[in-house]
């Protein structure tokens, strides 16, 4: 039995029930994530400075993209949803990169009204 579009009926209906993913595939995507995991674990015992920040919003982002392309099926989707998808995770992670890495710079002995620093402060008046 055909379909007006010249397929069978069989994979009219498969395609009406979306793609399916092999297990193994989803294994494999499956050891990927717990490996970034224990590298995620591995990278808090590294003292990189401001890169800890970086290495760790990268690993969740690439987490992030994995999870969303192959358990929510994005990559067999369009495209276009995957690039955007993908994308907006990309700009999650430097925004908030650069405002986390900005916060580095401050000091609390800098900022008005610093309780521990009023002795310090009563000083410099007399």
């Amino acid at each position: 039995m055909t379909t007006p579009r010249g397929r069978t009926a069989l994979a009219a209906q498969a395609e009406a029930l979306g793609h399916v993913v092999p297990f193994r595939c989803l294994l494999g995507v499956l050891g990927t994530l717990l490996l970034l995991t224990w590298v995620t674990v591995g990278a808090t015992h590294l003292d990189l400075g401001v890169w800890n920040l970086w290495l760790a919003l990268g690993i969740a982002a690439l987490k992030s993209s994995l999870v969303a392309l192959y358990f929510m099926h994005l990559r067999w989707d369009s495209r276009l949803n995957a690039i955007f998808f993908v994308g907006a995770v990309l700009f999650v992670v430097l925004f908030l990169g650069l405002a986390l890495m900005d916060s580095v710079h401050y000091r609390p002995e800098r900022l008005p009204g610093y309780v521990p620093g009023l002795p310090q402060m009563a000083e410099a008046r007399a």
